[in-house]
């Protein structure tokens, strides 16, 4: 808080009732200043503590700040997260650096389908509840067509890495609040419809799928995480693909993440890209850079 400006020089001699009118209409005026410099200090003070290491970037569309005639007393505690935009989606994803191990990033990963994720499912694996099958076919068709948490309402972006056998593919969207929040729901059910049934391809062969449900780190709003086994047989040899799927909501915007292959789990380097990615995409909704991922070891 600011000190109180010295008093006019004029104000130090003793005279009449004149001057006491001076002094009166001084004092209060001082006090119209002093009380200013303390909402001034009041608005900026906070400034220093809980700043991020992050530089400031225009990535994502700012929400419009109030006035300066606005009263302290009407303004919000915290400024509402930031609308995503398609250069911050793009800033959203995350980068070779973000993953350990010897990712590679490729390009046209949208085209990406794997054809063990295509069959009819068996409802007569279904005894008791037919509705079941029709959710495991929604899975298994949305898990192809890599829209686990349907289409989005906003902007999105994708990118995807592949490292032998096995392949990451990453995605950042908006959606609409309600079905965002429906589709992690239905998400955390099937493990339990799901757990086991069979598929069968358009050359009649089967596959056994396995739904169990995988453990995702804490971060973001919300989050859901599954683990989908796939066995059957390619070119007469038997084939089993493993993928771990991890979604985390971050307000009205939510990540995805599908790892895994022929060469088993990835759950190490899902949980990495669920960790760094939830950050990038809270950096850009604040409106900051993301901060560059460590260099790869080795």
């Amino acid at each position: 808080m600011s000190r109180h400006p010295s008093l006019p020089r004029y104000l130090k001699a003793p005279v009449g009732a004149s001057t006491a009118r001076v002094l009166a209409s001084a004092l209060a005026t001082a006090a119209l200043l002093t009380t200013a410099a303390c909402s001034g200090d009041g608005e900026g003070g906070g400034s220093g503590s809980g700043a991020s290491d992050v530089a400031a970037s225009p990535l994502a569309a700012q929400t419009p700040t109030s006035s300066p005639a606005t009263s302290p007393a009407s303004s919000p505690a915290t400024s509402a997260p930031s609308r995503l935009t398609e250069a911050g989606a793009r800033s959203a994803l995350i980068t070779e650096e973000d993953i350990e191990d010897h990712w590679n990033q490729v390009k046209d990963a949208s085209k990406w389908h794997d054809t063990l994720l295509i069959g009819k499912v068996d409802v007569a694996d279904f005894l008791t509840a037919k509705a079941d099958a029709a959710d495991c076919q929604k899975f298994l068709d949305a898990l192809y067509s890599d829209q686990l948490l349907g289409k989005p309402s906003g902007v999105s972006a994708l990118r995807g890495f592949e490292q032998g056998d096995s392949r990451l593919l990453y995605q950042v969207a908006s959606y609409d609040s309600g079905q965002l929040n429906s589709s992690l729901a239905w998400l955390k059910t099937l493990p339990v419809k799901c757990d086991r049934f069979t598929v069968t391809d358009s050359k009649g062969a089967k596959r056994t799928v396995e739904v169990t449900e995988g453990s995702v780190p804490a971060v973001g709003d919300a989050r859901q995480d599954l683990r989908v086994v796939v066995q059957g047989d390619t070119n007469g040899e038997a084939t089993t693909l493993t993928l771990d799927v991890a979604v985390v909501r971050v307000g009205e915007d939510a990540i995805t993440v599908t790892a895994g292959g022929l060469d088993g789990d990835e759950q190490q380097s899902t949980d990495q890209a669920v960790t760094k990615g939830t950050q990038r995409l809270k950096d850009v909704l604040s409106g900051k850079t993301p901060a560059a991922g460590p260099a790869h070891s080795g």
